[in-house]
């Protein structure tokens, strides 16, 4: 991560590759890292644990762990300066707000946009991609697809680098791309 790259936007569909990406560039940063987790720990799910237990191994034991689950905004606006913190995942955290109005979850984005862009140190903030021709065929399978994406496309104008990943391979897309116009 270069010294003029503050937030990064690492994407992708399920089994892409896209954590192990932001684990690869969080592992440049030469100061601290630390995992902030917005899953709920499940502990009674043994598929999820065994999914989180991947995760732990893969990190390097010096980067910290912090389970933030739905208080994401509040612990960026508190990050270390010199700290690196690696957001797993957006999905897991917009899914927290699925029960909230219209109103409180607009409230909810524009306060973790703006606890981004205060942010004052680095971060790599892992996102699902949804709704790729399949259309949820429940109410709350579309609000989940819908509030991530616009959330999304919000993020990403404060990201230096945005990257896609696909079966393994990341694209670059603030280099190879033009921003939709609104």
């Amino acid at each position: 991560m270069d010294a003029d790259t503050r937030c990064q936007l690492v994407t992708g569909p399920a089994r892409s590759g896209k954590s192990r990406w932001a684990e690869h560039l969080a592992s440049a940063h030469p100061g601290p890292v630390l995992y902030l987790a917005t899953a709920d720990t499940r502990q009674q799910d043994p598929a999820w644990q065994a999914r989180l237990q991947v995760h732990r191994l893969r990190r390097p034991p010096s980067w910290r762990v912090l389970e933030v689950q739905a208080a994401l905004a509040q612990t960026l606006r508190h990050l270390d300066p010199a700290e690196l913190a690696l957001v797993d995942a957006l999905g897991t955290w917009v899914a927290w707000g699925l029960d909230q109005s219209d109103d409180q979850w607009l409230r909810s984005s524009e306060e973790l946009c703006a606890a981004l862009a205060a942010c004052p140190g680095r971060v790599i903030v892992v996102s699902e991609q949804t709704g790729w021709g399949v259309v949820p065929a429940t109410a709350i399978g579309g609000r989940f697809r819908d509030r991530l994406g616009a959330l999304e496309q919000r993020l990403a104008p404060l990201c230096q680098r945005c990257w896609l990943v696909v079966a393994g391979r990341a694209l670059d897309l603030a280099a190879i791309s033009q921003p939709v116009p609104r």
